[in-house]
């Protein structure tokens, strides 16, 4: 048992709560998506729930990272919360096919900014042979908050509606953005935005140094993407109808595994 680390300051467990709200924010609603869509007559888009999503927020990071360097890493981690109080608020009024789809689009954005943000904030606030336990410990309030989202998301769409769990989203994610408020900014040398910061080059997309574990990566998340799709559908099937539980209960053991257990 180690004594409490430097690195667990005031700002880092402001951001780490941040984190989490923001994680619940966008991961409570995925387990009620599926049934909602098919409401709207596009059951047979279901696959793009997650692929719209997931395509924006990659197309987003190297836009994110560039500006995270030039104009803050507070900005940045603003902007995702923000497009994910904005979505979570029009998804209720845009309740159509192609709107839903767009809305799903937007959404992705949100996970392409704020982590990207974050993960830039905990390298500048934490000593250099801290970086990887403090990065273990802030991934852990995320994965938390991915496991009480789609938890309270379904227990609400049971005793409300999904437009209810549409606007207890949005909301969610304002209170990320409030505690962001309190934190101070870690990029010395700012610089206002300017439309030649989304101008990129080759070397600002493409680190062939990561291909390898990206690779990796790639491959897990794809088999975890399939999961993530059919199982909402499938906890109907069995019956269960909080279908947020099985995030909550897949998320949580991945917490507890020995290989992300941190002593501090």
């Amino acid at each position: 048992m180690r004594t409490q680390s430097s690195f667990f300051t005031f700002d880092f467990s402001l951001l780490c709560l941040s984190s989490f709200l923001f994680f619940s924010s966008f991961n409570m609603i995925i387990p009620e998506l599926p049934e909602y869509l098919t409401t709207l007559g596009g059951e047979k888009h279901k696959g793009l729930i997650i692929a719209l999503f997931t395509l924006s927020a990659a197309l987003s990071r190297p836009f994110s990272g560039k500006l995270a360097d030039k104009i803050g890493r507070i900005p940045v981690m603003m902007i995702g919360a923000s497009v994910c109080f904005v979505v979570g608020m029009l998804y209720p009024l845009l309740s159509f096919v192609s709107g839903f789809l767009f809305l799903r689009f937007i959404h992705g954005f949100s996970t392409g900014f704020t982590p990207t943000g974050a993960s830039a904030y905990v390298a500048d606030i934490v000593p250099y042979q801290k970086r990887g336990e403090a990065m273990g410990l802030f991934s852990l309030f995320g994965s938390m908050g991915m496991a009480a989202g789609p938890a309270i998301g379904g227990w609400l769409a049971t005793l409300f509606s999904i437009d209810t769990v549409f606007y207890v989203s949005a909301f969610t994610a304002i209170f990320s953005i409030l505690i962001l408020l309190k934190l101070k900014e870690t990029l010395p040398n700012k610089e206002r935005i300017s439309w030649k910061m989304l101008r990129l080059k080759k070397n600002e997309i493409i680190e062939k140094r990561v291909l390898v574990p990206s690779g990796i990566l790639f491959l897990c998340c794809f088999s975890f993407g399939v999961v993530l799709t059919i199982i909402p559908d499938f906890s109907t099937y069995l019956g269960i109808e909080n279908k947020g539980l099985f995030f909550g209960v897949f998320t949580l053991s991945s917490c507890i595994h020995p290989s992300n257990c941190i002593f501090i």
